[in-house]
């Protein structure tokens, strides 16, 4: 796999059920190369950080076989950063993937924490009400990325794979739990064994702990 496109964004507003808000989702491609730091790219914007962002969410990776699917479904092309992502990768399934799969790139260590949930601000970027819906149902939702090790990143450089060794839990699974969630002891315990990121983890245990 190779990394096709880095994309930053910046500050731009955003109607939101008629309410005007600021968005970092419009991100564009840029040149050259590029600090990927624990709390994410360099110059890149993060306009919600109480659902976005922080060392658990600090790049969002997105693969050109999901952009392949979604411009067929779409009929239509799909540029790179369409779906707000920092990375967009060759050959890249984000439901093939657990969680605490590390990827390589260069000097750059990433692990992947969690599946993108879609919301109203992706309906806005795609200029469709029904979105979310239609995100939700075709699984295909890119991954998130704390940053184990920082280093710079630049277009074409490879990108390598190392599978989690403990236990953990699939992208997927973790994906379909928002929406249909097992919060029995057992399957609270399953999600909180996995290296999952600080958000989810933080919701998980005030379900346990009652």
């Amino acid at each position: 796999m190779q990394i096709i496109s880095i994309n930053l964004g910046k500050a731009r507003k955003i109607i939101r059920k008629n309410v005007e808000r600021t968005t970092g989702i419009y991100k564009q491609p840029v040149d050259g190369p590029v600090s990927a730091t624990l709390l994410g790219l360099v110059n890149d914007v993060i306009a919600d950080k109480k659902h976005h962002g922080g060392f658990d969410q600090a790049l969002y990776l997105y693969g050109q076989t999901d952009y392949d699917w979604w411009m067929n479904e779409l009929g239509r092309e799909l540029t790179p950063g369409t779906f707000g992502e920092n990375l967009t990768v060759s050959e890249f399934k984000s439901a093939s993937f657990q969680i605490g799969d590390t990827l390589l790139i260069g000097d750059v260590i990433l692990q992947v924490t969690s599946p993108r949930i879609p919301c109203a601000t992706l309906s806005a970027r795609m200029d469709d009400p029904k979105f979310v819906k239609r995100f939700r149902h075709a699984e295909r939702p890119g991954l998130y990325c704390r940053v184990l090790q920082e280093g710079t990143i630049q277009t074409g450089m490879t990108v390598r794979v190392e599978p989690y060794q403990g236990q953990t839990v699939s992208l997927l699974d973790m994906y379909r739990d928002v929406y249909t969630p097992d919060n029995s002891e057992s399957g609270l315990r399953r999600f909180l064994a996995a290296p999952i990121d600080e958000r989810t983890r933080a919701k998980k245990e005030k379900l346990l702990a009652g």
